[in-house]
């Protein structure tokens, strides 16, 4: 699955990540409603696979967004950022499956408790908007294994088909990729992202603006205002004020790598190149399987 994400997520990653035996998803938080009706439409006519898209349940329109999902039957969403119980109920009443997205085993109780239909698990490693408790991929996914029974699809930090088989030996049945999707030609992210990204390093990533809403961000001017002002012990007011709006637009969109807000996981220091999404696809299942065909040679297993 791929990840629904701000300013990347549009009907040309989302198509393609199907064509190629994924599921794409179009990313609606960055998304007016006349927009995402635009990119449900388009994406329908690029691919005739399931497709789905990710709804932040913060967004200010929420309801507008869910009345053009019922309208366009979309059959699935990806459900994050609040509680997924009361918009649960409408989507199954018009045949939509929902996933939600958590950083907890105790939110994904609530949200089986909610009725969702999967649990998306979603590691400290991830990029953008991230959990409080600062929980790792590694911990986190058996962690939900034990909490539920739902289909458990791992996220955060897996950019690489090694990574694919080890959240799925964790206990994952699928995983959600975003950093190394956004990072391809079909992203709608502008190129000067794309290439900040390329060229940053481990370590290039930090979670800040944990008293709003935790971000994960690739360093630069911008991110130095955000971490010297909370350094200072600024208030949630004086950091809401440098934040602005539409920074994250400013970086991803527009390219504006010293001013605007680039949201990125740690698996950015793992991505070195651009490539199309049947490359990246095959490049991840390939690793998969070779990975998988390797542990189960005996003869690893040999000691002496």
């Amino acid at each position: 699955m791929q990840g629904g994400m701000v300013w990347c997520s549009g009907w040309r990653l989302a198509s393609a990540v199907s064509n190629c035996g994924g599921l794409g998803l179009i990313g609606a938080g960055s998304m007016h409603p006349d927009i995402l009706e635009e990119h449900i439409r388009k994406t329908k006519l690029a691919t005739d696979y399931p497709f789905g898209v990710n709804v932040p349940l913060l967004y200010p329109d929420i309801d507008l967004l869910i009345n053009i999902i019922i309208k366009e039957k979309i059959k699935i969403v990806f459900t994050s950022a609040g509680s997924p119980k009361k918009l649960t109920s409408l989507l199954h009443d018009n045949g939509v499956l929902v996933a939600h997205v958590v950083s907890s085993a105790s939110f994904a109780a609530k949200s089986e408790e909610a009725g969702v239909d999967a649990i998306v698990a979603e590691g400290f490693e991830a990029g953008g908007h991230n959990g409080r408790e600062e929980t790792t991929t590694l911990t986190l996914i058996p962690s939900v294994r034990k909490t539920t029974s739902l289909p458990l699809i791992g996220a955060g930090g897996i950019a690489t088909g090694r990574a694919m088989l080890a959240t799925m030996i964790l206990g994952a049945d699928g995983v959600q990729i975003g950093s190394r999707f956004a990072i391809s030609n079909e992203s709608s992210a502008h190129p000067n992202f794309k290439n900040y990204v390329v060229n940053s390093h481990e370590g290039d990533t930090h979670l800040l603006m944990k008293s709003l809403i935790p971000v994960r961000l690739l360093k630069n001017k911008f991110f130095d205002k955000i971490s010297d002002a909370e350094s200072n012990c600024a208030s949630k007011d004086e950091i809401q004020k440098i934040l602005s709006k539409g920074r994250a637009k400013k970086g991803i969109f527009e390219g504006d790598i010293d001013e605007g807000e680039l949201e990125i996981g740690q698996a950015a220091s793992l991505i070195d190149n651009i490539l199309p999404v049947a490359e990246i696809m095959k490049n991840i299942i390939d690793e998969y399987y070779s990975t998988l065909t390797e542990l189960q040679n005996p003869s690893l297993y040999q000691f002496e």
